[in-house]
């Protein structure tokens, strides 16, 4: 009954900047922690950000520096402030969140928004 909603995808200039949103809905309680997986064709799906409920960020080492998240409670959406764009960064991203939804706690995933980056 949760769903997420990913937008912000889209094709950009290396050394661009694209902001990705992830919207949820339905029947949360509380969201535990919120994060954006990335998947290349022929790739194995890699996690490149997560905003734990603790409170602490972890970064995939090629996005660094580079891509940020963060999380506006209020609307139960998480952001990937994503810059200085290479094309290595071209991937479908999915964003996936811990929900507690008042009867059991699982995760979920978005259907995933398309970033390429090419000039």
């Amino acid at each position: 009954q949760v769903q997420l909603e990913e937008s912000g995808g889209g094709l950009v200039q290396p050394g661009g900047s694209l902001r990705l949103s992830c919207a949820a809905s339905g029947p949360i309680f509380r969201i535990n922690a919120m994060g954006w997986y990335r998947q290349a064709p022929g790739k194995e799906r890699e996690l490149v950000a997560q905003h734990l409920h603790s409170g602490v960020l972890t970064y995939a080492d090629s996005v660094k520096g580079r891509f940020t998240i963060s999380r506006d409670y209020a609307k139960n959406t998480a952001y990937l402030q994503m810059n200085s764009l290479k094309p290595e960064d071209t991937a479908v991203y999915s964003c996936n969140a811990d929900v507690t939804d008042g009867l059991s706690r699982r995760g979920y995933w978005g259907q995933g928004t398309q970033v390429t980056v090419s000039s």
